[in-house]
């Protein structure tokens, strides 16, 4: 599916759509089920060398989704601020389709796991490698390959 956006006074530019993955805490990343039943999951994520990595447990349904339908898109809002005088909401958004693929290869599995812990917690370097050390086997780091993204926001 590559539609069009339909409100294009909307789009915002690439740079500010990085700008959102860069800051933003937390996404949504949807899944199909084996019955075509959609699966949200809100997960923290990193963007990082025009990749998106997750992590999660090595078990569960967003990875028995993933066994039948690599296909996934992630939803992330920014900047959300009620404008009730105008029946609005302020926010920024970006929806990222593509491919998402487990990370086997150890190096590139320790780079996305420790870039999730920078941008989670950039005070605490140390604690963050001896965690990501004690739970490195019990994890598992998940890439997105991004196919397309777009974003848009409404402003005040």
């Amino acid at each position: 599916m590559d539609k069009e956006m339909r409100r294009k006074e909307k789009a915002i530019a690439k740079e500010e759509v990085i700008e959102i993955l860069n800051s933003a805490e937390y996404g949504v990343l949807c899944t199909i089920s084996a019955d075509n039943t959609p699966y949200g999951t809100p997960m923290n994520f990193v963007y990082a060398d025009g990749a998106i990595y997750f992590h999660c447990a090595p078990e569960g349904h967003r990875l028995e989704n993933l066994k039948g339908n690599r296909s996934v898109c992630l939803n992330v809002v920014d900047s959300v601020k009620l404008m009730p005088e105008k029946f609005n909401t302020q926010y920024r958004s970006v929806a990222a389709f593509g491919t998402i693929h487990i990370v086997e290869d150890p190096a590139e599995k320790k780079k996305g796991i420790k870039a999730i812990a920078d941008k989670l917690s950039p005070d605490y370097p140390k604690e963050g490698m001896e965690y990501i050390e004690s739970a490195f086997d019990k994890m598992v780091v998940l890439r997105m390959d991004i196919e397309r993204m777009t974003g848009k926001a409404t402003r005040g």
